[in-house]
């Protein structure tokens, strides 16, 4: 009976236990009753469901605790800042709440006074403290605040909050018409219980309605290489007020060789002084070169300023008030003849006295059209040239004029040349001497060569049009450099030790002296230097101790060095020289010869007027003391 009770109690507790509507209890030792009631899910899926749900739920819980940290951390700053405006007074400036008008004209003509009116509204609920206004503006008419700038400052005090300062200013502007510059206007300010400068800006452009100065330039669309062609710079005041020590500067583009102008330039051949001028003056510059050394096509541009002198240099523009280009273009000649000198076509040229000069003209017919009856000549003048040696075997030499002359007469092909026809003719000459006891010195010694070349060129009817070219070249003679050396032993500035003839391993003194003279042309940058063998060494002192010769152990160079050596130095004037001392011990290897005690000797320097470097170079010298009078040859020889 009591087996079958407990059976039945399994069976039932069985059936409960796999019920869905069982309520499970469980009882714990502290008496507090905890249910859980869990639905068993129908499917896995549905179980997963759940679980991804439950997961979602818990990252919301999350990221709304974050943002209400978030919210929470936001307010305080907020309250912070609050109090910090309520407490400190409401001590910031924000500079969107200043504002700078500028009444005036957007235009002025250049070199009048611009009046402005600036006005300054401080709408900050504080006051703005030591207040500066600034206003800059560039100085000349290049419109750049960074090439010079002119900078008026005025104190504006104290602005209160919600009020207006107003100043007055006159600035000058200079530019080209309808040109535009710049105006940079600063307001520099501090703030209560603050160090630190703030700054609000504003820029204001005008418009220039006309220049101070109107320039304009006069000149050929078209020049010939080598033919004179003439500029003419004209510059009127058109401001209403004078203006004082105006000058006018010309830049000239390479190829243009300056020759003359109307009025003398005030520095170099470019700068003109037109000192004061009144409204409405006027004032022209002629000047006349020629493009040299050019090409065909090319374009060439002149440059001309004008504006106050410079406050630290005179001779230069300080202010520029305006400015203006105008471009040539180089066109072929007609006829084009080209004068060569030794092989080499250049402006300038420079040869020493004893070079004959070879001259080659060369001719060429650039029309579309034959011309007739061509004629060149050659025209040479200068001091340098030795008229004696003037040859030409085509051309006719007419000394009464010192020109030699190609035509027809000598040429037959010059009585017609059709288009594109060319050739050549030659002469040659040589220098002068550049001293002589009769002439003495030469000064500046040059040679010019005038080489003009004309044709005539048939016309429709019974008309002809000349065509004429020109050119010139200068030959510079370079002057005559001397450079003497000697080594003594019984004469000379010192006192010599040892024997003569030298003694292997006893040492013997030397004097060397180096001399220098020159003829007709100032020398500068003048160098002379040496080495010496092994076997010597430079002893000292040196004579006269004013000179600059200095010896370097290392490379056993010995330099003096010189400057400038002016002409007729050693002629005509005073030599220049400086002597030292050197000391030779024979080896037992040079017994019975005669060594050298100092290399080659070697000048070099710059000929100011020939625009050339010179130089000399002398030989070694020996034992065998050839200059000294008291010297026998006898003493020469290494000995025991």
């Amino acid at each position: 009976m009591q087996e079958n009770e407990r059976l039945n109690r399994i069976e039932e507790m069985k059936t409960k236990l796999n019920s869905k509507n069982y309520e499970a209890k469980m009882q714990y030792h502290n008496n507090f009753e905890y249910q859980h009631e869990e639905e068993v899910p129908e499917s896995w899926n549905e179980e997963k469901r759940d679980f991804e749900q439950e997961k979602i739920f818990s990252t919301k819980s999350s990221m709304f605790k974050k943002f209400f940290i978030f919210s929470i951390i936001v307010f305080v700053l907020a309250l912070g800042y609050a109090s910090y405006m309520f407490f400190a007074g409401g001590n910031t400036v924000s500079n969107n709440n200043i504002d700078i008008q500028v009444l005036g004209n957007t235009f002025t003509a250049g070199g009048e006074d611009l009046p402005l009116q600036i006005e300054i509204t401080n709408k900050n609920s504080s006051a703005l403290v030591l207040a500066d206004l600034l206003v800059e503006y560039p100085k000349s008419s290049s419109g750049d605040l960074a090439g010079g700038v002119e900078r008026l400052r005025e104190s504006l005090g104290t602005i209160p909050s919600g009020g207006i300062k107003t100043d007055n200013m006159k600035v000058v502007l200079f530019g080209e018409q309808g040109s535009s510059r710049q105006i940079k206007i600063t307001l520099e300010y501090r703030i209560e219980k603050s160090n630190s400068i703030f700054q609000k800006e504003k820029l204001y452009d005008v418009s220039i309605s006309s220049a101070p100065i109107d320039l304009s330039i006069d000149s050929p669309t078209e020049v010939s290489q080598n033919q004179d062609m003439t500029l003419k710079v004209k510059a009127v005041l058109n401001a209403t007020k004078p203006l004082s020590n105006i000058l006018v500067k010309l830049d000239y583009p390479i190829g243009f060789q300056y020759k003359s102008s109307n009025l003398t330039p005030t520095n170099g051949n470019n700068v003109w002084s037109l000192g004061d001028m009144l409204p409405g003056t006027q004032r022209e510059i002629e000047i006349t070169g020629r493009m040299v050394d050019v090409s065909d096509g090319e374009e060439k541009t002149f440059h001309v300023f004008s504006g106050s002198e410079s406050n630290t240099d005179k001779s230069m523009i300080g202010i520029v008030f305006n400015s203006l280009g105008q471009t040539v273009t180089i066109k072929k000649p007609f006829i084009d003849a080209r004068l060569v000198i030794n092989g080499v076509y250049q402006s300038e040229y420079a040869v020493d006295s004893s070079t004959d000069v070879s001259g080659e003209i060369n001719w060429v017919n650039n029309l579309d059209t034959k011309v007739n009856d061509m004629v060149i000549t050659a025209k040479i003048s200068g001091n340098a040239v030795d008229r004696k040696t003037i040859v030409s075997q085509q051309g006719y030499y007419n000394s009464s004029t010192d020109t030699i002359s190609w035509d027809k007469n000598s040429e037959t092909k010059f009585s017609e040349i059709n288009p594109g026809d060319s050739g050549s003719v030659n002469f040659s000459l040589s220098p002068l001497s550049l001293f002589s006891a009769a002439g003495g010195m030469l000064q500046s010694p040059t040679i010019q060569i005038d080489v003009s070349i004309s044709a005539k060129q048939p016309l429709e009817g019974n008309t002809v049009q000349n065509l004429v070219n020109s050119e010139t070249k200068i030959v510079r003679v370079i002057s005559n450099v001397g450079l003497s050396t000697k080594a003594l032993y019984y004469s000379g500035a010192f006192k010599n030790s040892g024997t003569i003839p030298p003694k292997i391993e006893k040492e013997t003194t030397y004097t060397i002296v180096w001399a220098l003279s020159n003829t007709a042309n100032n020398v500068s940058n003048t160098e002379v230097r040496s080495t010496l063998p092994s076997w010597v060494s430079f002893v000292g002192p040196i004579s006269p101790p004013t000179e600059d010769l200095t010896y370097d152990a290392t490379s056993r160079q010995i330099l003096w060095k010189v400057g400038g050596v002016p002409r007729g130095t050693g002629i005509t004037d005073t030599d220049r020289e400086v002597s030292f001392q050197i000391g030779f011990i024979p080896s037992l290897s040079q017994l019975g010869m005669m060594p050298t005690i100092i290399n080659d000797t070697v000048l070099t320097g710059h000929d100011d007027f020939a625009k050339v470097d010179v130089r000399v170079n002398r030989g070694a010298l020996s034992t065998l003391l050839l200059d000294d009078p008291t010297f026998t040859p006898d003493g020469a020889k290494v000995t025991e």
